[in-house]
C-alpha cells in the first residue's frame, strides 16, 4: 500500500496535497466541529484532514475526483467511517446528500476551477450551515472584497449576495506538495436568508453584464437592462462604473428588475 508521500500529484487536476500538520490542524480547530455536525469535504487528497476530522465527527462524505485516491481513502477508512463519492464537485448535486440538519463543507479547491466550483456551491447555499473554502489569496481577495476596488467584481457580488464572506488566514506554499506558486487562503462563508431564485437569477444576469465591461459607466453597459432614469430612481448614480456599485446596490436594482417581469 502506498504511503502519503509516494501519491503523486497530478498535475491536471491541480493537486497540491496539504502535509503541515500544525496548519491541518490550525483548519481544523477554525472549522470548530461539533460532534454531530455532518460535513462534506471536497478534495480530501490522502485524507490529511478528513482523518483527524472523523476523530471529533465520527463520520463524513467526501467527493474526490481522483480514482487513485478514491482506493487509497476506502484501503485506509480503518472505522468505516468516511463516505467515498467519486465525483466531479463541478457537477455534483449536494442536495443529494442532505439529511435533517444543514450541512458543513470543508474543501481545498483546485485552484484551476475554484471559481466555477464556488459558483456552483451557490446554488446550493440554503443546504449548507457553513462553508470553509481553501483557495488561491488573489481569490479570496476577490471574494470579501469591497465596492469601491479593483478587485471587486462579479464573484465578490455573487458570494456576498447570498453569503457572509470572511477571510480567516493565509496559508504558505511551504505547507503543501508539491508547494504551489501562490498563498492560499482559508474562507469561510456563512449563507444568509436566500433572495429567492427568481431574484437571484436577475442578480446573476446583471452583475454578468455590468462586470462585462466593467470600464464602461453603468448608463452604457446596463443600456439593455435599465435606462438612466431607472437607475436614478433606484438612488444609483447612472456615470457610476460597476465596481463602484455595493452589493446592496445590485440586490436592490435585481429586486426591481424582478418585480418589472
Amino acid at each position: 500500500m502506498k504511503k502519503p508521500s509516494q501519491i503523486r500529484a497530478k498535475k491536471h487536476l491541480s493537486q497540491n496535497f496539504l502535509t503541515d500538520e500544525n496548519v491541518i490542524n490550525k483548519i481544523i480547530r477554525c472549522f470548530d466541529l461539533k460532534d454531530d455536525d455532518h460535513v462534506v469535504e471536497i478534495g480530501p487528497g490522502y485524507g490529511s484532514m478528513t482523518f483527524p476530522m472523523i476523530e471529533i465527527i465520527g463520520s463524513i462524505d467526501v467527493i474526490e475526483l481522483d480514482k487513485d485516491l478514491v482506493k487509497y481513502l476506502n484501503e485506509n477508512d480503518d472505522k468505516k467511517s468516511v463516505n467515498v463519492i467519486q465525483a466531479d464537485a463541478l457537477s455534483f448535486d449536494f442536495s443529494s446528500l442532505k439529511k435533517k440538519r444543514s450541512m458543513r463543507l470543508i474543501g481545498n479547491l483546485p485552484y484551476h476551477i475554484s471559481t466555477p466550483i464556488l459558483f456552483h456551491l451557490l446554488d446550493f447555499s440554503e443546504c449548507f450551515e457553513d462553508f470553509h473554502v481553501m483557495v488561491q489569496k488573489e481569490v479570496a481577495d476577490r471574494m470579501v472584497s469591497n465596492h469601491n476596488n479593483k478587485i471587486y467584481g462579479r464573484l465578490s457580488v455573487a458570494i456576498q449576495s447570498r453569503c457572509k464572506a470572511s477571510k480567516v488566514f493565509d496559508i504558505k506554499p511551504g505547507a503543501f506538495h508539491p508547494k504551489p506558486k501562490v498563498i492560499s487562503s482559508i474562507v469561510k462563508l456563512e449563507p444568509t436568508i436566500s433572495l429567492g431564485n427568481e431574484v437571484h437569477s436577475k442578480l446573476d444576469e446583471i452583475i454578468r453584464i455590468a462586470f462585462n465591461q466593467r470600464r464602461k459607466k453603468i448608463r452604457n453597459s446596463l443600456k439593455e437592462v435599465f435606462s438612466p432614469q431607472e437607475l436614478s430612481d433606484c438612488g444609483i448614480d447612472p456615470n457610476l462604473r460597476a465596481e463602484n456599485l455595493s452589493v446592496e446596490d445590485y440586490i436592490r436594482l435585481s429586486k426591481v428588475r424582478d418585480q418589472a417581469q
